[in-house]
């Protein structure tokens, strides 16, 4: 349980650090947040308003700070880990990241720190692959726009996805609850509520 406790707070604040609102200052680049639609302080915005280097460090900071806590806690722990244990763990970045405590719980999605959740265990890659297929999916063949619905369709199919493969369901109830971060921080969003637009790869 200390264990646990612990790796849930390092994640946590892991999560909580904002690389888009720190590094964009560092580029001049701090006023590209407040002017962009949705101003979500992600990899996304990072390389919009602040250029491809502050983007590619950016979403390398957010992939690794939900990749860290994740890897270090299933390799560093003795024992049988508790599927709760692994679960909260999981999903403590990616809270992090969408109510940061350094920044007056003003975050992001979550999405690259998602992934980087995922990317953590190294013992099944699955779900990785399959939440990267899935927004494959609904970018490329059965084009979903704007990127609001696309991004909750891709983590909705994908955690189905992963209950359907039987992963241990542990990481089937941490994916469940990242899932719900990420879609009650779009559902807060301020981004533009566009109608939903369904193309397809077949149909130009």
């Amino acid at each position: 349980m200390a264990y646990t406790i612990l790796f849930v707070l390092f994640g946590y604040l892991s999560g909580s650090l904002m690389f888009a609102r720190i590094l964009m200052p560092l580029f001049q680049k701090e006023e590209g947040l407040e002017d962009s639609k949705d101003g979500n302080p992600g990899a996304t915005n990072a390389f919009l308003y602040g250029g491809t280097l502050c983007g590619v460090l950016t979403l390398t900071g957010d992939v690794l700070k939900g990749c860290l806590p994740v890897y270090l806690f299933l390799n560093l722990v003795p024992g049988i880990i508790h599927p709760f244990s692994l679960a909260f763990v999981m999903a403590a970045p990616v809270l992090g990241h969408a109510f940061p405590i350094f920044f007056r719980f003003r975050g992001g999605k979550g999405i690259a720190t998602s992934f980087g959740c995922l990317l953590g265990l190294t013992m099944d890659y699955r779900p990785l692959l399959i939440l990267a297929a899935s927004f494959l999916f609904f970018s490329l063949v059965v084009r979903i726009q704007p990127h609001f619905y696309r991004t909750i369709v891709a983590f909705l199919t994908a955690l189905i996805g992963v209950a359907l493969i039987e992963a241990e369901w542990g990481i089937t109830l941490g994916f469940l609850l990242i899932c719900g971060v990420v879609c009650t921080k779009l559902h807060q969003s301020k981004e533009e509520r566009e109608s939903l637009k369904v193309g397809f790869l077949w149909k130009h």
